[in-house]
């Protein structure tokens, strides 16, 4: 289906006859600036509010066992010019399925001519190859689009992807008071030290076990944790029992974000609160603690992600607490064949 030359030279049988297209895979951190303005004007083209800096680029970008970008990142360029990306990866699922994950970019002028159709094909024979070297087992692409994302639906429904799971951004506005709501009597808020942090890893990694498509977080994950841009541990709520973690909201607020769309935005995410202290009010009270830390560091509203099938009820929760819907996204997924 595809020819590999060298990292300069990636042959794409089914490409577009575009003038002056060519492929190639990722070099080194020189491709970090482009890949960053390539990601941004593709989500401003389908209407998503995301905004990512070169430093997220780096970390995105940074090698791990599941990933390498010299092999997994490939750049389509006009003239030399960046104008779309894909990348793929693997997760290993508790439940012993490997996911194939491909997810792509595109400057808006160069939709629908076929070049999404070409290096998604590029993307699933990738996958194909590291499937083959894996223990047998069930096997899924999965990939990803907003509801806004036209193009990319399209593309994925015309390759028998089908839609498996929700996710929903949402938003508070501090106009709407925030409620007083107090800590169970057996848990107290206190810092976290950074010789503290993979205790606080350990516990997101347990509470969330119970959760769609959980895959043991690694060293990898790890790192790529405390080196990206949203880790702020000032802003940390982590509720304490003894010395145990009960629960948490990572807070951090993305300036570059809040510039971009002109918003003073907080994220009250993660969240999440491990088995033993769940039901008694701790994300709530953590969550409201939260949003007035954000409110004192001049936020006017909070945002986060949840899935929608969330099986701890965490879309009524927070719901309850004046969250709505701004941003719907899809997870797609097709089974892959025997390899």
């Amino acid at each position: 289906m595809l020819l590999e030359m060298t990292a300069d030279q990636i042959i794409l049988p089914d490409a577009p006859a575009l003038d002056g297209l060519t492929f190639r895979l990722f070099r080194d951190k020189s491709d970090y600036a482009s890949v960053a303005a390539l990601m941004n004007a593709s989500s401003a083209a389908d209407g998503v509010e995301d905004f990512v800096t070169v430093d997220w680029v780096k970390n995105y970008l940074s090698q791990a066992a599941d990933f390498d970008p010299h092999r997994d990142v490939l750049l389509a360029e006009i003239q030399g010019t960046p104008v779309a990306l894909a990348r793929v990866r693997t997760r290993l699922l508790d439940d012993g399925t490997l996911v194939l994950i491909a997810t792509g970019s595109m400057l808006p002028t160069w939709c629908r001519q076929g070049l999404g159709r070409a290096m998604q094909r590029w993307a699933e024979e990738r996958l194909r190859g590291i499937a083959a070297l894996r223990p047998a087992g069930p096997r899924v692409f999965r990939s990803f689009a907003a509801d806004t994302a036209a193009g990319t639906m399209a593309l994925l429904g015309a390759a028998g992807y089908a839609v498996v799971r929700y996710g929903f951004e949402m938003a508070r506005s501090f106009d709407e008071s925030i409620p007083d709501l107090p800590l169970p009597a057996s848990v107290e808020v206190r810092p976290v030290a950074p010789e503290q942090y993979r205790q606080v890893y350990a516990a997101i990694n347990e509470a969330f076990r119970d959760h769609w498509s959980h895959a043991e977080l690694t060293d990898d994950d790890y790192r790529r944790w405390i080196d990206d841009p949203a880790f702020q541990p000032h802003l940390w709520q982590v509720a304490w029992a003894g010395d145990e973690v009960a629960g948490m909201v990572l807070n951090f607020i993305d300036r570059e974000y809040n510039e971009e769309f002109k918003r003073l935005r907080g994220w009250t995410d993660p969240i999440c609160v491990r088995r033993p202290w769940r039901k008694q009010g701790l994300a709530k009270a953590l969550i409201a603690r939260s949003m007035r830390l954000l409110q004192e560091q001049g936020m006017t509203e909070a945002g986060l992600g949840v899935d929608a099938q969330n099986p701890n009820g965490a879309l009524r929760l927070y719901e309850s607490l004046g969250y709505r819907e701004t941003m719907r996204f899809m997870t797609y997924e097709k089974p892959l064949d025997d390899v």
